[in-house]
């Protein structure tokens, strides 16, 4: 599977603020992994079970969100929940042009669990 990390509307960066706003909390509480629903098919995933996620460089675990937005083959995960922190994933190497994190994008295992 192949990890893609970004943003939700309702939190901010890592959350250290926007998560101490209950209107925004009740809007996204807590991290999730979004996943197609072919792959949570595929590996007996429901909405709402517990998902691990593991790359060369960690694990996370993070409730399931079967969404037709998703692409088959490909997770998104948000980075703002330090609980479930999807740059523990990412790859550390920098850009050597714009010399910034590579941390979009890289390959993963994903279980029930």
């Amino acid at each position: 599977m192949t990890l893609t990390t970004g943003r939700v509307l309702y939190q901010y960066h890592t959350g250290t603020m926007s998560r101490r706003a209950a209107g925004l909390v009740e809007k996204a509480p807590e991290c999730f992994v979004e996943l197609a629903a072919e792959d949570a098919s595929r590996y007996g995933i429901g909405e709402g079970d517990r998902i691990k996620v593991r790359s060369r460089r960690g694990e996370i675990t993070a409730k399931a969100q079967i969404s037709g937005k998703a692409v088959p083959g490909t997770i998104f995960v948000p980075f703002h929940y330090g609980e479930a922190a999807a740059n523990k994933l990412t790859i550390a190497a920098f850009d050597p042009v714009a010399k910034i994190p590579e941390y979009k994008v890289c390959a993963v295992q994903i279980e029930k669990g």
